[in-house]
């Protein structure tokens, strides 16, 4: 009888230790969220760029878009989406304007991934990385700024979507009531209004209160 109370306690600590092993074994280090900050027009940043084409170009980038390698784009880690900057070579004082659409690079000391085309305007291609000079500046003229929100519901009758809004409005402000035009016609209740990180915030608020929404990007 010791003898079998002995193998089946022995069994059970083979079956703890395995079952220990395999938890830690699908443990798998994450990447941390990146800190995004506020940024003012005329800040400025300095350190290396690298730059990003084959095999991204075509890929969703992190604020949604698709990749296109031709356009003058970047990554930077903490800077928000539809931020423009001025990077400058220095060692060439070449300039390009681009817009933060993604994230990284998260190798070493970089601070910015320039598009293909970015990266041709300031001759760094054939270096591959360059020191450069990063300055927050306002959207030229005639782009559109980007700005989300989160659309909390869509109805037929605009006196439902009004009384949604008053609700909303308890929780965050602003609170929109935008008219899709269509077949039936649609009254959105659209709350915040702000950058991509704002209105993950806001979308994260409205669940806290029972509410449920999607981050959707439109325009003044």
């Amino acid at each position: 009888m010791m003898l079998r109370t002995l193998v089946v306690i022995g069994f059970a600590l083979v079956m703890v230790s395995s079952c220990s092993r395999n938890k830690t074994a699908k443990r798998v280090p994450q990447a941390p969220k990146p800190n995004v900050r506020a940024v003012k027009i005329g800040e400025s940043e300095r350190g290396i760029a690298s730059w990003y084409g084959d095999p991204y170009h075509g890929r969703k980038s992190a604020n949604g878009e698709v990749f296109n390698m031709n356009e003058k784009t970047a990554a930077h880690r903490t800077m928000p989406f539809g931020t423009w900057l001025q990077v400058e070579n220095e060692s060439n004082k070449k300039r390009v304007n681009v817009r933060i659409t993604d994230r990284g690079p998260f190798v070493g000391d970089r601070i910015i991934d320039l598009s293909r085309r970015a990266a041709e305007e300031i001759a760094m291609i054939g270096p591959g990385t360059a020191m450069v000079k990063l300055t927050v500046i306002e959207a030229p003229k005639g782009e559109v700024v980007e700005k989300y929100g989160v659309q909390v519901a869509a109805w037929e009758s605009r006196s439902k979507a009004e009384e949604l809004k008053k609700e909303i409005e308890l929780v965050v402000r602003p609170v929109r009531v935008v008219e899709r035009e269509g077949k039936p016609v649609l009254y959105r209740v659209i709350a915040g209004e702000g950058t991509r990180e704002e209105a993950e915030a806001i979308a994260r608020k409205l669940v806290e209160e029972g509410h449920r929404g999607f981050v959707t990007r439109h325009v003044p």
